[in-house]
């Protein structure tokens, strides 16, 4: 999921390659470079794409993607480890705990709690970076990406271009026919941009949604262990 600080620079970003758009050479500077976005911003089409899926299911996005979750494995299993170890002290209370003096017993209930506290801590903590980190890749590859949009519905006929990374009622669009979807052509144009190949075949990574899926599944986060039940 794209941060709240990625929307804000997909604005300020899309902003600056219109205003490039704008300008007018001015007078004895060289040509305008193929790379620059198209000056016909008078199209009238309306088109969707799913910026967080066209970031992701870029080759760039998918390795970087792919990268993140390794680095993250070990805190996963630093957290299934200490989930199964409060698992495990639970049974011990439930299955001993009427033959336990009550001090024996009490030191057990606070050890649990203590644990379960750490637990829930470590937990949202990596979480956070995690989440903070997969919005940097988005960030990375959105500066690269946007102008690329731009200059694609410029030279396409489009008005308008709206996202819907975020489903009805998040998002503006209630529903959209893939005939008006530009989020394949841009991943395929960006590929070729980046000169990314794609991730190697048996990749652990989680695969992007195909695009032709209209509400776009977002990124997920690591799959983290589930808090042990109180």
């Amino acid at each position: 999921m794209i941060s709240k600080f990625a929307r804000i620079s997909l604005a300020a970003v899309f902003g600056l390659s219109l205003m490039a758009v704008a300008q007018a050479p001015a007078a004895g500077t060289a040509a305008v470079t193929p790379t620059t976005p198209s000056t016909a911003a008078n199209g009238t089409k309306v088109g969707t794409i799913n910026i967080e899926q066209a970031i992701f299911a870029s080759n760039e996005g998918r390795k970087e993607f792919e990268s993140l979750q390794k680095k993250f494995e070990p805190k996963q299993n630093e957290l299934k480890g200490l989930s199964d170890e409060i698992e495990s002290l639970k049974k011990q209370l439930s299955t001993q705990g009427d033959k336990m003096n009550e001090d024996a017993k009490a030191s057990l209930v606070k050890q649990i709690e203590s644990k379960q506290k750490s637990f829930e801590r470590t937990s949202q903590d990596a979480q956070e970076e995690y989440q903070g980190q997969q919005g940097e890749i988005g960030n990375k590859i959105l500066t690269k990406m946007a102008p690329m949009i731009v200059d694609y519905a410029g030279k396409n006929g489009y008005g308008i271009i709206i996202d819907t990374s975020q489903q009805w009622p998040r998002g503006p669009v209630i529903w959209y026919g893939q005939a008006v979807d530009i989020t394949q052509p841009i991943i395929e144009a960006y590929n070729v941009q980046s000169g990314v190949a794609p991730p190697a075949a048996g990749s652990t990574a989680t695969k992007p949604v195909k695009p032709s899926t209209p509400a776009g599944t977002k990124p997920a986060t690591p799959p983290a262990s589930k808090p042990p039940s109180q």
